[in-house]
């Protein structure tokens, strides 16, 4: 059997790795390592963007890639919004709200038989979330201007995480992949 093109192999192999910041990205925000969970922050946003561009050069990335992709992201968002809920910057009933939609869409995809690829509503509200995440976890001595702006960005990150959740269940699949 031949091998993936190397970019397939890449953006799963930056998938795994993304999935694995997910831990020290806990730690870091329990002992109080700002710098350090803000890094790992950074890089697993940019890993998420570069392994999108590598599958995407590849012609499309694996089914694999397709499944294991959401659930990272969604590690690596849940988990310093579920701490800065803890931590009272975020109200917690918003996100529970998140998590719930996230279950939602966890479970629609997995009766997709290529993994339930993202809407552009999805794709824009992982970016809205980290953008959010990244001004809200912002280090720096407590930057009150990042950290209020990282507060008002996550309002519409909410809105198009619900909106873009009602897109993947109601319309047809054709629908979705355009």
């Amino acid at each position: 059997m031949p091998h993936p093109p190397l970019s397939r192999r890449l953006a799963d192999g930056l998938t795994i790795g993304r999935a694995a910041i997910g831990l020290p990205l806990i730690l870091a925000l329990s002992q109080g390592n700002g710098w350090l969970a803000w890094w790992l922050l950074l890089l697993g946003g940019l890993s998420d963007a570069a392994d999108g561009w590598l599958a995407r050069r590849a012609g499309g990335g694996s089914v694999w890639g397709a499944r294991l992709d959401p659930l990272t992201d969604k590690i690596l968002i849940l988990a310093p919004l579920l701490w800065l809920g803890a931590a009272g910057a975020l109200p917690l009933w918003a996100i529970w709200l998140l998590l719930a939609r996230e279950l939602l869409i966890s479970g629609w995809r997995a009766g997709q038989g290529s993994g339930g690829p993202a809407s552009w509503g999805g794709k824009a509200k992982t970016i809205l979330q980290f953008a959010a995440l990244l001004l809200l976890l912002w280090p720096g001595g407590g930057d009150e201007l990042l950290n209020s702006l990282g507060f008002w960005l996550f309002w519409p990150s909410l809105v198009l995480a619900l909106s873009s959740a009602w897109g993947y269940v109601k319309a047809p699949a054709a629908d979705r992949l355009s």
